[in-house]
């Protein structure tokens, strides 16, 4: 979609608003946001502007984490208990702190490796056909980020930073 030059400034503005509106706990007022236009533009137009931005996305602002499938899975699968979710928790912080192996990999396959190993570690059940139903991951589709996460799983005692521990 393209922006007229003399629409910029309020497209702008309005994208600002929405963000401080889905990054802060207490986000400006519109008027904060009108007061940077200098006046240019009244409350109205911003927040016009604003439902515009937001039926273009049509209401599509973020990615979804890591976290967000795994509660997807823990909502989805009986096998799962609180040592399987602290475990799939921690497996999944492990692949923020060691970046590297995972970049090539999307969130919903991280979290799904790392459901899979906590799943197995803690009652040693595999991945669960009612997931592969659900997500149209397999467990074979797995292995490659499944073995990153048995080496960075391995070596986490060791790792120079502990912020995070089993």
């Amino acid at each position: 979609m393209s922006v007229l030059r003399g629409k910029l400034q309020l497209v702008g503005t309005a994208a600002m608003l929405l963000a401080s509106k889905f990054e802060e706990i207490y986000p400006p007022e519109v008027a904060a946001f009108v007061y940077i236009t200098d006046d240019t533009y009244t409350k109205k137009p911003v927040l016009r502007m604003e439902r515009l931005v937001l039926k273009v996305l049509a209401f599509d602002l973020a990615a979804p984490t890591g976290n967000q499938f795994l509660t997807h899975y823990f909502l989805h699968q009986q096998l799962a208990n609180c040592k399987v979710e602290s475990l799939a928790m921690f497996l999944g912080e492990l692949s923020l702190i060691d970046a590297d192996p995972y970049l090539k990999y999307l969130p919903s396959v991280i979290t799904g490796a790392a459901f899979h190993l906590a799943l197995y570690k803690v009652t040693g059940q595999s991945w669960p056909e009612s997931l592969v139903r659900k997500n149209g991951y397999t467990l074979e589709s797995l292995k490659p980020c499944l073995m990153n996460f048995h080496q960075t799983y391995l070596k986490a005692p060791q790792h120079a930073q502990q912020s995070i521990k089993v």
